[in-house]
C-alpha cells in the first residue's frame, strides 16, 4: 500500500513538473530563454520545454506597439511657446537585444521619443510646425529609430497629433490672416479695374479707327439703355439720306 502511494506521488510530481516545464508561445511571440544565466537561442512559436529551476523564459511581443508620447512644452525657433502631442509606432525586430541591451525597452523608447520631440521641434519655426508636419514627422522617426536600433527596436511611424499655442498668439495670427485677406482683395480689385480700363482703351482705339463701328456701338448702347420697351433704331447708310439732307434751294422766277 505504501509503495502504491509512493508511485502515485511520484507520478503526480512528474506530471506537475512536466506541465510547469512547458510553455506555449503564440505566433506573434518569441521567447528569450536563459539557462543558468546564459542566453540561449530564441524559442517559439509553439510549445517550448524548459528545465525546471534551471531555465527562465521571457516572452517578447513582436506586434506593433502604439506609444502615446506625453504632451511636451517646447519653444520654437522664433520664440513661440507651444504644447505638442504626438504618437509613435514601433515593434521589436530582435527580441534578444530588446531584453539584453536595455532594461524595460518600452519605457526607454518613450523617454527617447520625448527627448527627441523637444529637441527637433525646438529647432523649427512655428509656421513649419503648423504646415510642414510631414518633414518633421519623418525627421523624428529617423532620429528615434537610429537611437533605438541597437536595442532591436524598429520605429515605423511618428505623427504629431496636435499643436497648442497661447490664445494671445492665436488672436494675433487671426488678425494677420484677416489683414492678408484684405490685402489680397484690394490687389484683386485693383487688377480688375486695371484690366477694365485697358479694355476701354482698346475699344476706344478700335472705334476711333472705324467710324462705322462707332455708329453701330452708339445705336446698340441706345437699345441697351431703353430696356425691354425701347425704340429699336435701325442703322441706315448715310448715302441714301444725302439727297434729302442736301436738297437744292428753289430758284426765284423772273420778275
Amino acid at each position: 500500500m505504501t509503495a502504491t502511494w509512493t508511485v502515485l506521488l511520484i507520478v503526480v510530481v512528474l506530471v506537475g513538473v512536466t506541465f510547469t516545464s512547458i510553455r506555449v508561445l503564440r505566433e506573434y511571440e518569441r521567447g528569450v530563454c536563459f539557462r543558468l544565466g546564459r542566453l540561449r537561442p530564441l524559442a517559439g512559436p509553439g510549445p517550448v520545454f524548459l528545465l525546471p529551476f534551471i531555465d527562465r523564459l521571457i516572452r517578447v511581443d513582436l506586434r506593433t506597439v502604439t506609444l502615446t508620447i506625453p504632451p511636451q512644452e517646447v519653444i520654437t525657433r522664433d520664440n513661440v511657446p507651444a504644447r505638442v502631442n504626438a504618437v509613435a509606432y514601433f515593434r521589436v525586430v530582435k527580441p534578444d537585444l530588446a531584453i539584453t541591451e536595455v532594461e524595460a525597452y518600452p519605457v526607454a523608447t518613450s523617454q527617447i521619443a520625448q527627448t527627441t520631440l523637444r529637441s527637433v521641434l525646438g529647432k523649427a519655426e512655428l509656421d513649419t510646425l503648423l504646415s510642414g508636419r510631414d518633414e518633421l514627422n519623418d525627421s523624428l522617426r529617423r532620429i528615434i529609430d537610429e537611437q533605438t536600433e541597437p536595442w532591436g527596436i524598429k520605429v515605423t511611424t511618428v505623427e504629431i497629433k496636435d499643436v497648442e499655442i497661447p490664445e494671445v498668439m492665436q488672436r494675433a495670427m487671426a488678425r494677420a490672416a484677416e489683414a492678408e485677406r484684405e490685402r489680397r482683395a484690394k490687389v484683386i480689385s485693383a487688377e480688375g479695374e486695371f484690366q477694365a480700363s485697358q479694355r476701354l482703351l482698346d475699344a476706344s482705339e478700335i472705334l476711333s479707327r472705324n467710324p462705322a463701328a462707332m455708329q453701330l456701338r452708339y445705336q446698340q448702347t441706345l437699345v441697351e439703355l431703353g430696356g425691354e420697351k425701347s425704340t429699336i433704331v435701325f442703322p441706315l447708310p448715310l448715302d441714301l439720306l444725302a439727297p434729302f439732307l442736301h436738297s437744292p434751294k428753289p430758284q426765284n422766277g423772273p420778275t
